[in-house]
């Protein structure tokens, strides 16, 4: 009986991967009240506009931490990059939610991959220009 375990391979265990509607539906930048959800694909997807619209609080945050490595010194810095991305994120959805749940959505399914959701990509840029 123990020989027989160790020469038989165990079974690999296969997951059901959800389809893709369902994938999508968990994928909105939002939660029911509103307020913004900043996961992966979220963040990823509106990479291009926090560094335009957040530059000001990075470059504060970045500097706080290359003159003090104490991580307590920096967290009001660290606060107002916070505040920044969450503002933007909820303008964003607001201002162009289809495009932008359509984004994330695509994002979330294929693993923060760009070359896979240009077309999501560029609805969502040309719904909310970049500045």
């Amino acid at each position: 009986m123990r020989l027989r375990k160790l020469i038989e391979p165990e079974k690999p265990i296969v997951k059901r991967r959800k389809n893709r509607s369902e994938e999508l539906k968990m994928a909105s930048a939002v939660d029911a009240a509103g307020d913004p959800i900043p996961t992966s694909a979220v963040l990823t997807a509106a990479s291009k506009h926090i560094q335009f619209q957040c530059q000001a609080e990075n470059v504060a945050f970045l500097k706080c931490k290359k003159k003090d490595p104490n991580p307590e010194k920096c967290l009001d810095k660290g606060r107002q990059v916070t505040r920044c991305v969450l503002s933007l994120l909820k303008d964003l959805h607001q201002r162009c939610t289809k495009e932008m749940d359509a984004y994330v959505g695509c994002m979330y399914y294929n693993t923060n991959e760009f070359e896979l959701c240009r077309k999501e990509q560029d609805e969502f840029e040309k719904k909310c220009p970049l500045a």
